[in-house]
């Protein structure tokens, strides 16, 4: 990943269609959603660098929920030319 001058990098995560199924008995849960990824550069307008799925479980200990896993699928990449630093080699 890039960090850019700012010590950020310079992106946004969206999460939408977010789903989650809680068994209060066991103390579990799971969750489903989309994500979207952001950037906006000086030189690269804010546009969508990558779009996919992430699926989490959840265990609740001493009354707090916690992730136990938590997995990310990317199904669409567009310019990560900003955001990954061998792309950006690649330039």
């Amino acid at each position: 990943m890039t960090v850019h001058a700012d010590g950020t990098l310079r992106t946004q995560h969206v999460t939408t269609d977010v789903a989650i199924e809680v068994d209060e008995e066991a103390g579990t849960a799971v969750s489903r959603s989309y994500v979207t990824v952001l950037q906006a550069l000086p030189d690269l307008l804010l546009q969508p660098v990558a779009d996919g799925r992430s699926h989490g479980r959840f265990a609740r200990r001493d009354g707090q929920w916690r992730f136990v896993e938590r997995r990310f699928r990317i199904d669409l990449v567009g310019d990560v030319s900003g955001h990954l630093r061998r792309a950006a080699a690649q330039r």
